[in-house]
């Protein structure tokens, strides 16, 4: 059970069982008998117009925010209250009970035993609206400007240090960098092909010469026998081809890269703060690009 002093250092928001926001610390609501807080209100919807009821039995104080046991979800869908100034009557106490899953008189979870159950007992007391805006900024350093010279209006999240919010929003930066992408080798193998080539060869061939009988060759024609048998050879000669090889360098191959320079389309998403009004259409306000 979150005390009233424990209360009191609450400066943030009131946030889900998961830590996500829900909303700033609106009003708290405190247990007549036994003056513990018993409701606390988070400040919702646009600029924060809207306030929603979340029991804080079971809340639990986490920095300067107030943890509750409930989804944003459950709480966005929580029954509204709009006329509670200062006292939530029995039927929308109970309304909101059941909504959020408790037992409408069972014991307040004080310590003291009081039950829920009565007109008169455990309706919740607003605190004064200076005393919640001192809780709220207590602990922040940032000086309160409120009711200065030129500045118009106040801050409902915080102390009021200017008269305009700062619009901020997320810039695409796309650079490149180097990295590796494949490798690439040389390899050297042996192939076998058929080479064909023409080599002019020569051969003797054998051809028959006939002299008749002269002068000159008489003697020789009659030096044998008259009638007599003989035999005369001659050899022949041809030539072949005759292959030899030999390993010869022809080129020499490297690698070597080039770079090829192209383009390529980069899509992200960026964040952006937008600035809107629920001013009057009849008033005189501007667009909410302005950044300050």
């Amino acid at each position: 059970m979150v005390s009233t002093e424990q209360i009191q250092a609450v400066t943030g928001n009131v946030v889900d069982s998961d830590g996500s926001k829900i909303g700033s610390v609106g009003q708290i609501y405190l247990d007549d008998q036994s003056g513990q807080p018993e409701w606390v209100t988070a400040k919702t919807g646009l600029f924060g117009n809207s306030e929603t009821f979340i029991p804080i039995r079971e809340a639990e104080v986490a920095g300067n925010d107030l943890k509750v046991p409930y989804s944003k979800d459950k709480i966005k869908d929580a029954p509204r209250v709009s006329d509670a100034d200062e006292h939530l009557d029995v039927e929308q106490e109970q309304k909101l009970y059941e909504y959020y899953g408790l037992s409408y008189g069972t014991p307040a979870a004080t310590g003291q035993g009081q039950n829920v159950d009565s007109n008169e007992h455990n309706r919740g007391t607003e605190l004064d609206d200076d005393q919640r805006r001192g809780t709220e900024r207590r602990g922040d350093d940032r000086q309160d400007r409120a009711g200065e010279a030129g500045i118009v209006g106040q801050d409902t999240s915080g102390p009021t240090t200017d008269d305009a919010m700062t619009r901020s929003e997320e810039q695409l930066h796309v650079g490149t960098e180097t990295v590796q992408t494949g490798k690439a080798r040389l390899r050297k193998f042996i192939t076998t092909e058929d080479v064909t080539t023409t080599v002019p060869v020569s051969h003797e061939e054998v051809r028959v010469v006939r002299e008749p009988i002269t002068e000159e060759n008489r003697g020789s024609a009659l030096s044998g026998g008259d009638l007599t048998e003989e035999e005369h050879e001659v050899t022949l000669h041809a030539e072949q081809p005759v292959v030899q090889k030999e390993t010869v360098p022809v080129e020499r191959v490297k690698l070597d890269t080039e770079t090829v320079t192209g383009e390529q389309e980069v899509t992200e998403q960026v964040r952006k703060e937008q600035i809107e009004t629920d001013a009057g259409e009849h008033e005189n306000t501007r667009g909410d690009n302005t950044n300050r």
